[in-house]
């Protein structure tokens, strides 16, 4: 049962801290069936990161065409449009010559996003985000021009639209560098999340169009529009093709935080999230002078290995331009002939020339200025607020009132659950000890070790107190001060609490999380910039170590259940690990009076981004169904109507139980030997 293999000496959480420098690594699996396993998870995760699961709500786009300009060959179209009620994109669409347009300036524009054009008159449409450069979509300079590039694609026969990062250009309700605090992360509202969402929309923007067709969309952007490429086409399967400039790379992920979005990064890497593109057209372009030095012999293999496994190898492809960091005119001719080989029929390597423009003023090119800005224009609070207001009103819909809804809760929450806190298994590698001494009493033998996956290098000290019969079932009790809070004085023998259990006959475990009692310590530093989106928090990782120990139950204890007691400020984690484990069949949990529609509450006691996206506790709770749950110290701000009603829909109202005062150790313990 008890493995040789050494733990760590000290939990890596606490000494390796991972960050947007730290090289790293994508190995592909060795099967297509395990590869689109993961693929499916790691969208879901991409999206619950992001914010945008459950998939919210797409409200009308509102489109308005404020200013047109036709020119040798091709016209420009000054383009905005709602990605949620009142937060505009905003930007430029490229046409060639004599293509219909989106409508009469100021027009609200038809939305057919739900349409699927296509057909021999219909042109292909390239989405063309940005990078950091001063002038974002307007920059006309030698390493890099929007312009250039959209115009180049219009006269190629390409409709092209280009649009602002929030923060540049005319897009100036948000700051583009400062955006984001912690109750901003638990609503699952970042800048990363917002851009993706924008990108998303002028997807659907395009697909509204009458003269493109939305069987051919392609993407592609350079530095921080590389990343918005290759996240874009990695979720939204309408992108059939993509360009990727001097940004995916194994040892920088993004320097912006718009490129870090909370979550995103913990086991995975911008490697792995581009090989998302597979099997459809993917085209790597590097540089010589920047962080994609590499990808020829590094990145490059890795995401080829994932198009092997669809005999698809062709489809993806690589240049190196050498030059610094850019999307300068050499990049670009590489994109015209990838582009034009899989969006135009062209020949295989064909090079397609630049033409050399003259882009409009860019006063010009703006679609919103001082006297055209629109009256629902909001600014960072308003955009706040918008976001939690449609979250909560989608939450309230999601409400399980049956069984069938009660299913789709589970679906799509579990998922949701999953991600931002994770959940260890047998194939993350094994679950092994390190035995320390043992110690019998009159009542029990106790065994304290250390326990932790060797996949992830935890290390959580635990304490085992075993009966002397073969026990009828197993508890785990977690306390916020560990193991010396439920034993005597001698640190060793059970105290009262766990002396009742043992006398039940059942096998107690106590495990003290991370950094608690044994285990107790700093916290993980902050040195690192976005330190959420490449490493859990101190809560996320303490529901861990409590999925861990329940894991170990089961594995080693020689029983068919498991039940568990949280006191304190361990209550809350130990219901998040009740939503999360199908395997705790009875709970005992002090909720600790916590207020669950308190954004403070979150932020001080219960710190996990995107958590409140999915419906906190609340919605933990209902996944725990229909586990014996017995919530004590209620106080008067948790609220149990959303509890009592999933219980109802599961039919199990009657394996619930709740109260405000704390509950006594008879109760405890009655409820963990008998049940309801």
């Amino acid at each position: 049962m008890y493995s040789h293999d050494p733990l760590p000496p000290v939990d890596r959480r606490r000494t390796e801290i991972r960050h947007l420098n730290l090289p790293c690594e994508f190995v592909a699996p060795t099967t297509k069936e395990a590869w689109e396993k993961r693929a499916r998870s790691l969208r879901e995760h991409i999206l619950v990161s992001m914010g945008l699961w459950p998939n919210p709500a797409r409200s009308p786009l509102n489109v308005e065409i404020t200013h047109r300009v036709e020119r040798d060959g091709y016209s420009i179209e000054n383009v905005r449009f709602q990605s949620l009620p009142g937060f505009y994109v905003t930007g430029n669409l490229y046409r060639p010559a004599g293509d219909e347009g989106s409508g009469d300036e100021g027009s609200s524009g038809e939305d057919r996003s739900g349409t699927t054009g296509s057909g021999a008159d219909l042109r292909p449409a390239i989405l063309n985000p940005h990078g950091h450069w001063k002038e974002g979509r307007l920059a006309h300079e030698p390493d890099g021009s929007i312009p250039a590039r959209c115009i180049n694609f219009a006269l190629q026969g390409y409709v092209a639209f280009a649009w602002s990062m929030a923060g540049y250009n005319d897009s100036t309700q948000l700051a583009h560098r400062t955006f984001g605090d912690d109750r901003k992360q638990l609503w699952g509202l970042s800048l990363m999340g917002l851009q993706l969402w924008n990108s998303m929309r002028s997807v659907d923007f395009l697909q509204s169009l009458p003269d493109v067709d939305n069987s051919r969309i392609a993407c592609t952007g350079a530095s921080g529009g590389g990343t918005q490429t290759f996240m874009l086409t990695a979720v939204d399967n309408r992108v059939r093709v993509a360009a990727p400039v001097n940004m995916v790379s194994a040892h920088m992920q993004g320097g912006c935080i718009c490129e870090n979005g909370p979550n995103l990064r913990i086991e995975t890497n911008n490697m792995e999230i581009a090989a998302l593109a597979a099997p459809r057209p993917l085209l790597l372009v590097s540089a010589t002078g920047d962080w994609t030095v590499n990808t020829p012999e590094l990145e490059y293999p890795a995401i080829r290995a994932v198009y092997a496994l669809y005999d698809a190898e062709d489809c993806l492809g690589q240049v190196q331009i050498d030059a610094g960091h850019n999307y300068n005119a050499a990049s670009r001719e590489a994109v015209y002939a990838w582009f034009g080989r899989w969006m135009l029929d062209s020949e295989s390597g064909d090079r397609i020339s630049e033409r050399s423009v003259e882009p409009e003023p860019p006063e010009s090119m703006l679609a919103v200025t001082a006297e055209n800005r629109p009256e629902d224009w909001v600014d960072e609070e308003g955009l706040t607020d918008v976001w939690i207001d449609r979250a909560r009103k989608q939450l309230n819909k999601m409400k399980p009132s049956d069984a069938r809804s009660l299913r789709r809760f589970r679906q799509v929450m579990s998922a949701g659950f999953r991600s931002i806190i994770g959940s260890p298994n047998a194939a993350d590698g094994d679950l092994v000890a390190t035995r320390l001494g043992m110690h019998r009493s009159n009542i029990c033998t106790v065994q304290c070790g250390f326990m932790g996956w060797q996949r992830f290098g935890d290390r959580v000290p635990f304490t085992e107190f075993r009966p002397p019969g073969p026990p009828r079932g197993a508890v785990l009790v977690v306390h916020p001060d560990g193991a010396s809070a439920l034993t005597q004085d001698n640190g060793r023998d059970p105290g009262p609490l766990l002396q009742h259990l043992l006398g039940k006959g059942l096998l107690v475990l106590s495990a003290d999380v991370f950094l608690t009692g044994l285990a107790d310590g700093e916290p993980a530093s902050g040195e690192h910039a976005y330190f959420t989106t490449y490493n859990r928090t101190t809560t996320a990782n303490r529901v861990q170590d409590i999925l861990s120990a329940v894991a170990w139950l089961r594995r080693t204890g020689g029983v068919a259940s498991v039940s568990l007691v949280g006191f304190g400020a361990a209550g809350p984690w130990c219901l998040l690990a009740c939503g999360l484990s199908p395997h705790i069949d009875r709970a005992v949990i002090d909720v600790d009076r916590f207020e669950t529609d308190s954004d403070e509450a979150y932020e001080s006691r219960l710190f996990i981004p995107v958590l409140r996206r999915l419906g906190g506790l609340s919605a933990a709770a209902a996944l725990a169904t229909p586990a014996e749950l017995y919530l004590h110290h209620t106080g008067h701000a948790f609220e149990i109507d959303e509890i009592e009603a999933a219980y109802r829909a599961a039919d199990a109202l009657d394996r619930l139980r709740t109260q405000r005062t704390p509950a006594d150790m008879p109760q405890i313990v009655a409820w963990i030997d008998e049940g309801p």
